[in-house]
């Protein structure tokens, strides 16, 4: 059976259009982030592709103390409501601490569970009672049937809005790989999935003190994942990936997300 989940005006899964969901990895500050949120719904507007826009406003799982996290709780949340109402776009956040939860539920639109806490049980349960939509990231380290277990614990709350993102599994050291059959298991389960491109090319730990990636792989993932019947597509984008602050060797450049887009969008058609 096909579940979708209704996000404002957008719906996400079922036979509804394929989603993007994209943005920088973390909030560098206000004005990088509103460029690039207005240039992407700029671009999915033309293309007719609905939108959610993500970006962090801490990354708490970052490889180095050294890192750069995000402005935080607080400022964060202030940028991205602006930009929010700036736009008229809906916004995905992911947070790390139940302390989190409720300041950003009044903010964001659906809230994403990192892969690291996929398991974490209380905190799992505490966004699930927001009642919001929730998008939670399939931990690398979990079997795609092992999904079930955290789309009950969300479901004991009384909660059905859940989305699962596949991100790739650990495949040895500093290597992740994309399992596609895990969107039709997902799937069965009756939860729509999105496929998170730019994560699964990622190298965690790769360069030492931060995450490598290989960014030129994205465009051959992200076909394979729509065309294996993702509901959703995940991406993170930057206007000058080489001096991102977070996540820049697996981030995408703006400027060549038309072209990709347009490819993704032709083969769902097809589907």
């Amino acid at each position: 059976m096909k579940h979708s989940v209704k996000i404002n005006d957008i719906v996400l899964g079922g036979d509804a259009p394929l989603v993007l969901i994209a943005g920088p990895c973390v909030i560098e500050d206000y004005e990088t982030t509103f460029e690039i949120a207005s240039f992407l719904k700029n671009l999915t507007t033309e293309l007719d592709i609905p939108f959610i826009f993500k970006a962090s406003y801490d990354k708490a799982n970052r490889t180095s103390i050294e890192s750069f996290r995000g402005p935080g709780l607080d400022d964060g949340l202030l940028i991205l409501e602006k930009i929010k109402n700036k736009l008229g776009i809906n916004i995905l956040s992911d947070v790390h601490r139940a302390v989190e939860i409720k300041p950003a539920a009044r903010i964001l639109d659906i809230i994403q569970v990192p892969a690291f806490l996929c398991r974490q049980t209380d905190f799992i349960l505490e966004i699930s009672n927001t009642k919001k939509p929730i998008n939670i990231k399939k931990g690398q380290f979990l079997a795609p049937w092992d999904i079930a277990n955290v789309v009950e614990k969300v479901r004991s709350t009384g909660n059905e809005q859940i989305v699962i993102t596949e991100r790739g599994a650990m495949f040895g050291y500093n290597n992740l790989v994309a399992d596609f059959r895990s969107i039709k298991i997902i799937q069965d389960m009756g939860r729509p999935v999105i496929f998170d491109v730019t994560h699964s090319i990622q190298l965690p730990g790769g360069a030492g003190t931060s995450s490598g990636g290989q960014r030129e792989f994205a465009p051959v993932l992200a076909r394979a994942g729509v065309a294996a019947g993702a509901d959703g597509i995940f991406m993170e984008v930057h206007k000058d990936p080489d001096k991102a602050l977070c996540d820049g060797p697996n981030s995408l450049m703006l400027d060549s997300l038309y072209d990709l887009l347009s490819q993704l969008k032709a083969i769902r058609k097809i589907l």
